[in-house]
């Protein structure tokens, strides 16, 4: 193994970034990522700090004058590229400024109490004892019937140590219908501040939070006033993993698509709905690393990178670690521009990564109860693989609530629509697929999936699979 250090002189940058991440660069701190190449596992920059990633990468932050001049041509270096930003694809910040400031003018005469913000880091509850009876809220969950979970569910309803990770901005994981299903690190031994299982990580009891670096992968929502206004997080991650695996037959609120598996909270978008590509990579590796075999992901970007700099290879890499270890990642296909989808196929700036071309990838769009594609949902005969339920979707809500509404203040309403609502249903159906069938491979599951996908004529030319989720066809795979 070698350790190189590298000291380069003051020039300007080289590297390939566009001209808007170059003028930026040259006003505040640079926050890269490199690539080592092979046979180089540590490196070093005079004047900058380095945070290794995986084995291969690691994150620079660097002084503003600090140069990357001709790092292409030093041997330790591989490639370089801008530590992107990734953004939930959900936004309902109001961005016409008459409506703005008719909301505005609203609350002045209207004045509202502020909503509390849930206070982030609460203490990890126990696993509850197990209870039984109806879930009384399963009616309203359209989406579950439209799958036909219920005939899937004479087969299985998921294995309880099989681990679906929801990569987001975190769960609620004292939420009463969430915290049954939650997985529990058994190799780590709680608040001993002891990193017992020597994965990098301690008191990881449950997962671990990548944007503040701690072990309370919290889903810290903000107030709906403040997400009108300046966007952010309504509680994605928390309404994410209730699709997945809501406990079933608890006599409480909903159920998942398998509500016997358990849930890998893994946060690292922050309450302003904005994260970092080396966060997502750190949240991806200990995925797969602590077990999960089934990655969620309702994130992503329209394009590469709204920077529209050099491709996110480091991003790939991850997307390409959880394949070569046999894991299943499905992503949301994109929620399209402005409000209105469009194809993955061919526009210039397809969403990430639900596009990349790893066959690991299950791309989903979003129909409502109509079977109608989502007007917002992006689709694409070659790249998006299956539509399933995301428009009005009821689901677990930060603070032991549910609801399929996100907000609804002064007549400004918005219902939980996305295709970010339409992948953890896939993921759940998958979930369900390889409990009842531990020994197929991630392609077997994909295979399944596609395959056992109810036609539509309205898919035929949207999906790979020409249609929908069908659980029910697809647990008789």
């Amino acid at each position: 193994m070698n350790k190189v250090a590298l000291y380069v002189a003051t020039a300007l940058l080289s590297f390939g970034l566009s001209a808007p991440a170059q003028h930026s660069a040259q006003h505040k701190t640079q926050d890269l990522l490199i690539k080592l190449a092979p046979g180089f596992t540590e490196v070093e920059f005079q004047g900058a700090k380095v945070e290794k990633i995986t084995d291969s990468w690691v994150r620079v932050l660097a002084p503003k004058n600090f140069s990357l001049h001709n790092f292409t041509k030093n041997p330790a270096v591989e490639f370089v590229q801008p530590n992107y930003k990734i953004s939930l694809m959900d936004d309902y910040q109001i961005q016409d400024s008459l409506r703005r400031a008719a909301l505005a003018k609203m609350i002045r005469r209207n004045p509202q109490p502020t909503a509390l913000a849930a206070a982030d880091n609460p203490a990890i509850p126990d696993a509850p004892q197990a209870t039984t009876g109806a879930d009384p809220l399963f009616p309203k969950q359209w989406g579950m019937l439209n799958i036909g979970i219920e005939e899937a569910w004479k087969v299985t309803k998921g294995n309880p140590d099989f681990i679906v990770a929801v990569i987001d901005t975190g769960v609620d994981y004292t939420h009463e219908d969430l915290l049954p299903n939650i997985w529990r690190n058994t190799k780590e031994i709680p608040n001993n501040g002891i990193d017992d299982d020597n994965n990098g990580y301690i008191d990881d009891v449950i997962g671990w939070d990548f944007a503040a670096n701690d072990n309370k992968p919290y889903d810290l929502a903000m107030d709906p006033l403040d997400i009108l206004f300046k966007g952010g997080n309504p509680g994605h991650g928390t309404h994410c993993a209730g699709n997945v695996a809501a406990r079933g037959d608890n006599g409480k609120g909903i159920s998942g698509v398998a509500p016997n598996v358990k849930i890998m909270p893994l946060r690292f978008i922050t309450e302003k709905g904005q994260g970092t590509t080396a966060d997502a990579i750190k949240a991806i590796k200990y995925a797969v690393d602590n077990g999960a075999k089934v990655l969620s992901n309702s994130w992503g970007s329209e394009g590469e990178d709204p920077a529209e700099g050099q491709e996110n290879q480091a991003l790939r890499d991850a997307v390409q670690y959880a394949k070569d270890h046999d894991v299943l990642f499905v992503a949301a296909a994109g929620n399209g521009h402005q409000g209105k989808g469009y194809s993955n196929d061919t526009d210039p700036k397809p969403s990430y990564p639900a596009t990349y071309p790893h066959d690991n990838i299950v791309s989903v769009a979003a129909i409502d109860v109509r079977d109608n594609l989502g007007s917002f949902s992006n689709w694409g005969v070659k790249t998006v693989h299956i539509a399933a339920p995301g428009v009005a979707v009821y689901s677990t809500m930060v603070g032991n609530k549910y609801s399929d509404i996100v907000i609804d203040k002064f007549g400004f309403k918005a219902t939980w629509d996305g295709t970010s609502m339409a992948c953890p249903h896939v993921a759940g159906a998958a979930a369900l697929y390889w409990s009842a069938h531990p020994e197929k491979t991630y392609a077997d599951v994909k295979a399944a999936l596609i395959g056992s996908a109810k036609k539509l004529p309205n898919l035929s030319d949207k999906t790979v699979s020409g249609g929908k989720l069908d659980v029910e066809a697809l647990l008789k795979f």
